[in-house]
């Protein structure tokens, strides 16, 4: 007896934990195999381009050189101004009130105006993502990108395909790049000289352009430069910190329009200026995605030797794509053209008259466009011969049409006749085609990838629902197949891999996963088919109909179908788009679904009748029609709490470009971006008072159970460490809120607070954490003198909840003796407590009855302040709203769980604590898409930036996914709520039995110990079965409409939020379950020490 005390506890959690992380592993398995399929990078031709190809016009001799020739320039200087979009270039003189981002630039309207053939200004539009990194392989390569690298923009790996910067080092011109650190992961080693600054900490405003400042001009003036790139990043940064209407960045294009008109001032006539911003930049500052604020940049070219023919025409074009700068700057610099260009020169800078001979300076628009021509389509016949995605039908278009311009034109020359007017037109129009095609199809998918990671995420969620019913069965059965799919996953993909070498020489991960995953599922099945057949052989009995509770009636069940309904809206980018309040909508409804359906069930008021039956594996309680009352008003109590939190919390949803008019939440711009002193103090004075009711919230509930009556470390934590930390996210918030102007004298201390706050709450919470990790009990024991001498003589206890169980098989079940002790005083106190003043029991033990929901609860605290911290001030209030609705969540499904007499969390609370957790990612102003990311939480502690990307990516994905975290690990309280709330319904009622049963609260959980792993097995798989179904919807919803139109807007994000999501969750769900199994193995070891040996 004494050795199955604890080790029991052990074997029942390692398995519980075991079957929880295989099933997390094999979604991450089906996730990974669709994603490896469906965000295929393109297909990179590793080829360069020579000065020796045969592209120039009547010089059909391969010993001709092409860059042997004069340029027409002989220098350029590229400044790059992040984030300069074309309304921060335009000058509009009859703007008497200009924003702080309008009118800042007047020395391109003064150079274009007077200066019309030196200098032009166009829209610089970017191909999506709008993102640094890919901006830069964009107008350096010439080539489009494709969805998936936005994920590598803070990880730049070097450029492989062949652009500018590698042909100007290929033609001896010697490159001198200053700015941002992302040129020299990209171009490793390809510089002459450089000077890069750390780019990714977005508060630093002038680091760099101060960095550049200091070089740029000393450099103009030496000699040893032909390309001088210079990259600014204080306009990007100052979007991202304060948006574009701030005063900041009034003072940011202030300070690049003096640059720009000094760099004019020293321009030599063979150099050429430009001045581009990479991409735009939202109303918030933000970019990624693919409005049209955050696609169109600027673009200002200049030089001191007329270039322009005259004044802009109506044959110019609008807009200039980024991929035209590639050809447009290779020509007049006399470069090749990079292979993979499919960029159209810019024909304004080229004469319009006939063609020159002997010099590229002579090039006309006809001959410029036949060698842009000719080198799109040599890339065109190496990209189709390599890649064989082109759809056959365009291919051949494509190249009749090259082939009658190419006969065409070659004829005239050949025949010393001028081309037709037309073939201008004629080469446009196939430029145009081929980049249109190659946009279309450079999206590849894998449908092989996509079938097997679709099929594992299938039978992912079945194996869920299987789990779910079959829990208890499962847990009895501790060789339920687990190590036996473990063993054949691990056989298969061995196997694979081994395949995969031997017959093409290399292995692809993918497929032994995929194999190994879809093995070891196909082992479950057969595995529970066999366990399902051999209990029904052991015991007689029929084992759970898994197959007839997945028939269609069955699952058409009011919260399995709001989940039908959620899924479904995934399919649709209009119900994506508006998400935060669908979800809104489906959770409210769902919740109002609960009391209908006990009113429905003759439950929501007091019965008329006598009795009723008992139900459940747990001895039910028959509630007196006052506690039916007042379970019904707290239950609708909650349930209009719930409502106006749903509601309150719209007021903190962010807008998607799609939404128009649309206005984002004044609580999601920090108090740094806010001007108003007395809206910024009203907005600080709300969050503080939101963080105390927060810490109150809190420390009342512990202490009303009793959980702060202990001196363990779990209540120090919670005595000390929770007013210390939100003392130091209050003065964080009040810090960080200081106008840098202010307080001059305190620069320094004040740098000093913003780094030491942040870093001294990150250190006050893994230290609590730690705590309740170490010893999470918060249990109280006192034993009165006077019942020593007594409870040495009691008889073997006797305990109502077990009839029918011997005291050996209690043994065995682990009921608390000590538990069994109080009882008997209270009993005992009825005959003898005459003697006593008081009538108080002889022993008392404070916060058992809260012993596993209080370390969770705190913890769940713990981390919602922690994640506060990553979030801007104005969130505090969501926050405190997302407290009341967890609470709301709670007491309603407690309240519905008293009234109907049951043990096992039904699948109602557990779909609305997952709409929850979207909804409240929706209410920290998040949204799936990429321009939404808060990347100022990377630099949280951190203001001066960070050495790699690990911690930075840590905090944002923290900062992205504090709701799924959230609700994860404070799954468990579903399950140990209506125990807590067990009390208020137990004292006027009478139990199926002869007496009165005592409310245990939690401690019902260790007599039965097989029951409460197997409804922590079923609560926590059917969290994930709901959280896999909506990636599951999302993976249909990227694979059926791979070729919408909203595809990489919409369906393609929403999967990445998704199942980022879905991975974030399941590891804390997992974490949240490991802290309830740590806490029962501590009250184990604490009833152990505390039962003599003797009674064991």
């Amino acid at each position: 007896i004494k050795c199955l005390f604890s080790p029991f506890i052990y074997i029942v959690g390692l398995l519980l934990l075991s079957l929880l992380l295989w099933v997390c592993l094999v979604y991450f398995v089906g996730i990974y195999v669709f994603v490896s399929g469906f965000l295929l990078v393109r297909l990179e031709v590793n080829r360069t381009s020579t000065c020796e190809d045969v592209l120039q016009p009547g010089h059909e001799d391969p010993q001709v050189n092409f860059c042997s020739s004069k340029p027409r320039f002989r220098k350029v200087i590229i400044l790059i101004i992040d984030a300069l979009k074309i309304d921060f270039a335009r000058f509009d003189p009859d703007n008497q009130s200009p924003r702080p981002y309008e009118n800042k630039l007047p020395v391109l309207e003064k150079m274009v105006s007077s200066k019309p053939t030196h200098s032009r200004l166009y829209p610089f539009r970017a191909d999506p993502p709008t993102t640094t990194m890919q901006r830069i392989k964009g107008f350096t390569t010439g080539s489009l990108p494709t969805f998936v690298d936005v994920g590598n923009n803070f990880a730049s790996s070097a450029i492989l395909e062949d652009n500018l910067i590698h042909q100007f080092g290929q033609t001896g011109k010697r490159v001198v790049f200053m700015g941002d650190d992302t040129w020299e992961s990209l171009f490793p080693k390809k510089f002459h000289r450089s000077l890069p600054f750390p780019s990714f900490n977005v508060k630093d405003l002038h680091t760099v352009d101060n960095g550049i400042l200091q070089h740029i001009y000393p450099t103009m003036v030496g000699g040893d430069w032909d390309v001088l790139v210079a990259h600014f990043l204080g306009v990007d940064h100052c979007g991202h910190r304060f948006g574009p209407d701030h005063p900041a960045m009034a003072d940011k294009l202030t300070q690049m329009d003096g640059v720009i008109r000094s760099v004019i001032e020293r321009l030599q006539n063979d150099t050429l200026l430009v001045v581009m911003g990479d991409h735009g930049m939202t109303d918030s500052g933000d970019h990624g995605g693919e409005s049209q604020k955050e696609t169109d940049a600027a673009i200002f070219l200049y030089s001191p030797f007329p270039i322009f023919a005259g004044p802009p025409s109506q044959d110019e074009p609008d807009v200039v794509p980024q991929t035209d700068l590639v050809p447009t700057l290779a020509l007049l610099l006399g470069i090749p053209i990079p292979y993979s260009s499919v960029g159209q020169v810019l024909l304004p800078l080229f004469p319009s008259h006939q063609q020159t001979e002997g010099a590229v300076g002579g090039l006309s628009q006809l001959e410029a466009l036949w060698i842009n021509a000719k080198q799109v389509n040599r890339f065109l016949e190496t990209y189709s011969s390599l890649a064989k995605d082109i759809p056959l039908e365009s291919l051949s278009q494509l190249k009749a049409e090259f082939s009658h311009i190419s006969s065409e034109y070659l004829s005239s020359l050949r025949g010393g006749r001028s081309p037709s007017p037309q073939l201008l037109s004629f080469l446009q129009a196939y430029l145009a085609s081929v980049r249109d095609t190659c946009r279309a199809t450079w999206a590849r998918f894998n449908p092989f990838k996509m079938v097997a990671g679709f099929t594992i995420l299938a039978l992912a969620c079945l194996m869920c629902l299987i789990l779910s019913e079959m829990s208890l069965l499962l847990i009895r059965e501790s060789s339920a197949g687990l190590k036996t799919s473990v063993k054949v996953a691990a056989c298969v993909s061995v196997s694979v891999a081994v395949v995969q070498l031997y017959t093409h020489g290399y292995m692809e991960v993918v497929w032994c996963f995929a194999a190994g995953a879809v093995s070891s599922e196909i082992v479950f099945f057969w595995k529970v088919c066999l366990l399902k057949d051999s209990f029904v052989s052991k015991n007689g009995s029929k084992a759970p109909k898994v197959v007839g509770w997945l028939k269609l009636r069955q699952l058409l069940v009011p919260p399995l179908v709001v989940l039908m309904l959620r899924c479904a809206s995934l399919l649709s980018d209009s119900y994506v788009i508006a998400e935060g309040r669908v979800v809104t909508f489906l959770a409210l409804s769902l919740a109002l679904y609960i009391p209908v359906h006990l009113n429905w069930k003759g439950l929501l008021l007091p019965p008329s009748h006598d009795s009723l039956k008992c139900a459940g594996p747990l001895p039910s309680m028959v509630v007196s029609p006052s506690a039916v009352r007042k379970e019904s008003s707290t239950l609708l109590g909650c349930l209009g709490l719930l409502v106006g939190s749903f509601y309150l919390s719209l007021s903190f949803h962010g807008c998607r470009e799609e939404l128009g008019s649309c206005q984002p939440s004044l609580f999601l711009s920090p108090l740094s971006r806010l001007q108003d002193s007395r809206l910024k103090n009203l907005h600080y004075v709300l969050a503080v008072a939101a963080l105390c009711l927060w810490t109150f919230l809190l420390r009342r509930w512990l202490c009303h159970y009793g959980n702060l009556n202990a001196s363990g470390v779990t209540v120090f934590t919670a005595r000390w460490i929770l007013p210390l930390l939100s003392v130091c996210l209050g003065l964080h918030w009040a810090v960080g809120a200081t106008p840098e102007d202010s307080f001059r004298n305190l620069t320094e201390l004040i740098r000093l607070a913003q780094l030491a706050l942040p870093r001294t709450a990150f250190c006050l919470l893994g230290l609590g954490m730690l705590l309740i990790l170490c010893d999470p009990l918060t249990v109280f024991l006192k034993t009165r003198a006077s019942a020593s001498g007594r409870s040495s003589s009691l008889p073997p206890p006797r305990y109502r909840a077990s009839t029918g169980i011997s005291p050996q098989a209690e043994l065995h079940h682990l009921i608390p003796q000590i538990y069994q002790r109080m009882r008997r005083s209270l009993d005992d106190g009825d005959v003898s407590g005459s003697s006593e003043a008081d009538h108080r029991p002889a022993v008392e033990a404070y916060g058992l009855g809260t012993v596993y929901s209080a370390p969770v609860l705190l913890f769940s605290g713990l981390l919602g302040m922690g994640l506060l911290l990553l979030h801007p001030e104005g969130m505090a209030l969501s926050f405190l709203l997302l407290l009341l609705q967890m609470a709301s969540l709670l007491h309603i499904h407690a309240s519905s769980t008293t009234l109907y007499s049951g043990f096992n969390v039904p699948w109602t609370p557990v779909v609305l604590w997952s709409l929850a957790s979207t909804e409240f990612f929706h209410a920290t102003g998040h949204l799936p898409t990429f321009p939404s990311i808060q990347w100022s939480a990377a630099f949280v502690g951190f203001p001066d930036g960070h050495t790699g990307t690990l911690l930075p990516a840590t905090l944002v994905t923290l900062n992205t996914f504090a709701s799924h975290i959230l609700f994860a690990a404070g799954c468990p309280l579903l399950l140990f709520w209506p125990l807590v709330c067990e009390v208020r319904g137990s004292r006027g009622g009478r139990a199926c039995g002869d007496e009165a049963e005592d409310a245990v609260m939690e401690m019902r959980l260790r007599e039965h110990p097989l029951h409460f792993s197997a409804a922590l097995l079923q609560l926590s798989t059917r969290y994930l079965f709901i959280n896999g179904a909506q990636v599951f919807a999302s993976v249909c919803a990227a694979a059926i409409l791979r070729r919408h139109l909203m595809v990489w807007k919409v369906f393609a994000p929403k999967l990445m939020f998704e199942a980022s999501g879905f991975l974030v969750s399941s590891f804390f769900l997992l974490f949240g379950v490991m802290l309830v199994l740590r806490v029962d193995v501590a009250v184990s070891r604490w009833f152990k020490r505390l039962i003599p040996e003797a009674s064991r």
